[in-house]
């Protein structure tokens, strides 16, 4: 069925938006994923603040073209059914989502992805963001490594508390 020059325009438009704000775009083949497959995907995706989007390749090329950003990015190897996974709030959110869902659902694979810096990404570079931890895994590991010296130090001169402590209820005991 085809679909009316207005929905398109409306679809390009939203898919502009959505390139403007985008941190990472990923893209997966989905052909063989049933309707309850791709819902759970983007319920999954929802709760992550990632945007799941269904549209014909060309409409995104169309999209490109009008984002500076993308405007001379190749996106000639987005071929097939395609489902886009947008973030405009983490740069690994939307490769994680589609990989983690990947596992499970072997008809779906990645295959590449829009850097916000609008370079193409292939499937090799897709799937090593995907193995990154996320946005808010790195800022708990950086402030755990930052007061790690402060744990060190209170944890020695606690130490050293105590041993006095001792050494000076054995003298009174004594």
């Amino acid at each position: 069925m085809a679909i009316s020059r207005n929905t398109k325009e409306s679809q390009v438009s939203e898919l502009v938006e959505l390139l403007q704000n985008a941190k990472l775009t990923a893209a997966a083949q989905y052909a063989g994923l049933t309707v309850t497959e791709l819902q759970e995907l983007r319920k999954a995706a929802r709760e992550n603040n990632v945007t799941i989007k269904v549209v014909k390749n060309r409409l995104l090329r169309v999209a490109m073209t009008q984002v500076d950003t993308y405007k001379n990015a190749d996106a000639s190897n987005f071929t097939g059914q395609l489902l886009y996974a947008i973030s405009a709030d983490d740069e690994v959110m939307p490769a994680k989502i589609l990989d983690e869902f990947a596992k499970d659902h072997t008809q779906m694979q990645l295959i590449g992805g829009l850097s916000n810096e609008g370079n193409v990404l292939s499937q090799d570079e897709i799937k090593a963001l995907a193995g990154l931890p996320g946005k808010n895994d790195l800022i708990a590991q950086t402030i755990a490594q930052l007061l790690s010296p402060v744990h060190d130090v209170t944890n020695a001169l606690s130490g050293n508390l105590h041993a006095l402590l001792d050494g000076v209820e054995a003298k009174a005991t004594a």
